[in-house]
């Protein structure tokens, strides 16, 4: 089984909602769009929801505009693959390594973004980059070494990510943002959420790379003498 013949194993805490509505989409959208359509849509909006953010400091209307953004992004993220497995179009390795470099640009640009804007640190939103490059590496080193590809942590994943930065962006555009002093810096409330993720992604990470390295273990016992073929 190659990395890109994978076997999906979802465990999201939206799964269910995904699994109903998604091929339910993909059934309902004309012949003419295509599964790149999709993709270029999902990495357009997350460009746009970059943009949005970096500007919410002239006006929270962008703040909005970014949480529209996120449907958006979440129908062309999600259905691109949904879309190519519906028609029986895959092509396995292609999609794969495209669907996953959008992901990372998507990730920086938000990010990025985030950085730009007043109400995140630009150390905490590279931190938060770095986490999540390092979650997706230990994700495709699995879909490598085990077969099996299990994009998110636990009961989180793209999707859960995007409906907390919808209510956290909606926080914001209403106001509600305190702000606290940790050693004369001043921490907002997507601060400090941001460094509670942080934590939270490296806690999560180090417990799957445990139980992965205990299972190749088992599988491959230390100081085994292989006989020749």
């Amino acid at each position: 089984m190659s990395d890109a013949e994978h076997r999906r194993e979802p465990r999201h805490l939206l799964r269910p909602f995904e699994a109903y509505a998604l091929p339910r989409l993909a059934a309902a959208l004309p012949k003419w769009v295509l599964p790149d359509h999709l993709t270029i849509v999902g990495i357009t909006s997350a460009l746009a929801i970059g943009v949005c953010y970096a500007l919410s400091g002239q006006t929270v209307t962008y703040l909005w505009v970014a949480n529209l953004l996120w449907i958006v992004n979440w129908f062309g993220d999600s259905l691109d693959g949904t879309l190519a497995r519906f028609r029986h179009i895959e092509r396995p390795r292609y999609g794969y390594y495209l669907d996953h470099i959008t992901d990372m640009f998507a990730a920086a640009f938000v990010c990025v973004g985030l950085g730009f804007s007043p109400y995140l640190l630009i150390s905490v939103a590279l931190a938060i980059l770095i986490g999540f490059y390092l979650m997706s590496i230990n994700v495709y080193l699995e879909t490598y070494v085990m077969g099996v590809f299990q994009f998110g942590y636990d009961w989180v994943g793209p999707t859960e990510v995007r409906v907390i930065l919808i209510l956290a962006g909606s926080a914001l555009a209403l106001g509600f943002e305190p702000v606290i002093e940790l050693r004369n810096i001043p921490l907002g409330t997507l601060d400090l959420l941001g460094l509670l993720g942080v934590a939270g992604m490296m806690l999560l990470l180090g417990r799957r790379i445990v139980a992965n390295l205990g299972r190749l273990a088992r599988l491959e016992p230390a100081n085994v003498v292989k006989e020749p073929n």
